[in-house]
């Protein structure tokens, strides 16, 4: 099987998209971008965007789509669990997040920052969308009180530290992509039932947590 994934390591969106090959333990080609690189992405879709998922020199974007046809094409639907409107809730009492992940994404040693002219890129572009990131690590205590107070209101909801609610759906593909990004913050406090489902999440898809690099 030919399939080919397009990412960025810290990307949450590219997150979603490489756990449902690791859910279903799917064979894939992973590539990593550079973030300045502009041409690659934009001779596939048209877009400066990933993930992108290439079959057989077909290209396809946006995250839930790949997701959605990986699930039902490739072998037998995984995500076939109900979505719970309180889980969506407390993941919407998330706030925050990028001010939290963009500065310490280019700071850490992640492939798609592997120049200087890629970390430029990057600080210039997302400074764009969330301000100064020193500001933004000045901030860092408020922000990260606001999603320990979510962190705490979404682990009564947690049924299972392998779905959370009980059985696969897209919810976790939502939930782990925050959390995995979250990750990236040091000093982060977890309740005891959203860390075990975190780390049981990141076994079962492969991908690794950011806890070892931390900032």
């Amino acid at each position: 099987m030919n399939l080919k994934l397009y990412i960025y390591e810290h990307c949450p969106f590219c997150v979603k998209a490489r756990m449902i090959f690791g859910l279903k333990d799917l064979a894939f080609d992973q590539v990593i971008l550079q973030h300045n690189d502009e041409a690659q992405p934009i001779s596939m879709t048209g877009y400066k965007l990933v993930p992108i998922l290439e079959e057989k020199g077909r290209f396809m974007g946006e995250s839930m789509d790949i997701v959605q046809y990986i699930d039902q094409e490739k072998g037998r639907p995984l995500l076939t669990g109900a979505r719970n409107p309180a889980v969506l809730r407390a993941m919407h009492s998330f706030s925050g997040i990028y001010s939290l992940l963009y500065p310490r994404a280019v700071m850490a040693p992640l492939p798609e920052f592997a120049t200087q002219a890629a970390r430029r890129y990057f600080i210039r572009r997302k400074e764009g969308e969330v301000g100064s990131f020193d500001q933004c690590i000045k901030e860092t205590p408020r922000l990260i009180q606001r999603y320990e107070d979510s962190l705490e209101q979404l682990e009564p909801l947690i049924q299972s530290p392998e779905a959370v609610n009980g059985q696969l759906s897209t919810d976790d593909i939502h939930l782990f992509a925050q959390l995995r990004s979250l990750s990236l913050v040091k000093g982060v406090r977890y309740p005891d039932k959203v860390d075990r489902y975190r780390h049981r999440m990141a076994d079962m898809t492969g991908i690794f947590l950011f806890d070892a690099i931390a900032r």
